[in-house]
């Protein structure tokens, strides 16, 4: 693991978060910075731009994991929680909120090194599934706009499927656009017309 990662660790407590600085520092990370305030926590998360942020709580409200899950979506970074208790709702909560490491009553500074490589494992795994996701949804998007364009051109053209994908395709390739593209135009087109 690169070791100037920059950190942030978003703790009130001044005893839990100097726990975790000495594990990370004595891990070799030098780049860490303390948020002590919840108040205002996207914004000062989104200015510091951490590649990991560390979270340590007694017990995470519903306030602050409304806040984490604003600070997953939009700084899409790694995120570790550590808790001192914890419940099956306040897990699925955290985790639902994008929290990639639930560590309930945890906190030792001899692990922190292995949580933070975990952590970051889990949520460069999940980025993966999720560019997956969407890169096959967007083709299906895609093959149902062209699936509806190669069913105008066969009824206004007579003609038959394979006719109409191969048209779709020269316009295309003529035009140097997607398939997917000349399909939405021909679909556009024919809602002009009715």
């Amino acid at each position: 693991m690169d070791l100037n990662v920059k950190i942030v660790i978003v703790d009130e407590s001044p005893v839990r978060s100097a726990i975790l600085e000495e594990g990370l520092r004595e891990a070799g990370f030098m780049d860490v910075t303390r948020i002590a305030e919840m108040t205002n926590l996207l914004a000062r998360i989104y200015a510091i731009d951490p590649d990991v942020i560390l979270i340590d709580l007694e017990n995470p409200s519903r306030d602050v994991l409304e806040q984490m899950f604003q600070v997953s979506r939009i700084v899409k970074r790694p995120i570790a929680m550590f808790v001192d208790q914890s419940d099956t709702a306040s897990i699925q909560a955290s985790v639902d909120a994008g929290v990639a490491s639930y560590i309930v009553d945890g906190l030792k500074k001899e692990r922190i090194k292995h949580i933070l490589d975990t952590c970051i494992s889990r949520f460069n795994a999940f980025a993966r599934l999720q560019e997956e996701l969407d890169r096959t949804k967007s083709a299906l998007e895609e093959r149902k706009v062209i699936d509806r364009a190669k069913g105008i051109l066969m009824k206004a053209k007579s003609i038959n499927e394979e006719e109409a994908y191969a048209l779709l395709r020269k316009t295309a390739m003529n035009e140097n656009k997607k398939i997917a593209e000349i399909a939405q135009s021909v679909i556009t087109a024919s809602e002009m017309f009715k």
